[in-house]
């Protein structure tokens, strides 16, 4: 029982984490060593895969790539490909007003605010908990009340103002 939440878990990440710049990750095809790359998405967003040339990968999840590369592979290449991808690093998530130690984190999945503060080395003496800023990584113009229990996604930037007293 608990192999299969594991599981389900895992493949609820696959089909909802969104690529990006930062994103570090790794393509395999089962049987295929020469098809194994491993890269770190720049801003343009597009990678460089054998037989494929420029695939463009941003805004995609991790089960779309996977998808698109057994479709391109599929006939001309391989009968039936096994296309593995995982994200090997996630892009930072950044924290700045009223934390001991502000700036960009690694984001790991299901992270809540919460945890985004413990890794910033918890809130100052002067923190308002109620008066928590989250900023998406697609509409930074667009500003979101937060919580401590908020999901932070990677890319996010969230802000923790000062309470007066």
């Amino acid at each position: 029982m608990f192999f299969v939440s594991l599981t389900s878990a895992s493949a609820t990440d696959k089909d909802s984490y969104i690529l990006g710049p930062g994103d570090k990750v790794e393509i395999k095809v089962f049987g295929q060593d020469d098809l194994t790359i491993e890269t770190l998405l720049g801003n343009s967003g597009t990678i460089n895969y054998p037989f494929l040339g420029e695939i463009s990968v941003t805004g995609l999840t991790v089960k779309q790539v996977e998808l698109f590369i057994e479709q391109g592979l599929k006939g001309d290449y391989l009968i039936n490909p096994s296309v593995y991808v995982q994200v090997l690093e996630y892009r930072s998530f950044y924290i700045h007003g009223e934390v001991k130690k502000p700036g960009g984190y690694p984001y790991h999945p299901g992270m809540t605010i919460n945890q985004a503060v413990a890794l910033a080395g918890g809130l100052t003496e002067r923190a308002d908990k109620s008066n928590i800023s989250l900023f998406k990584e697609g509409d930074k113009n667009k500003k979101q009340i937060a919580s401590l229990d908020s999901k932070v996604n990677a890319g996010d930037t969230i802000t923790i103002d000062q309470r007066f007293f």
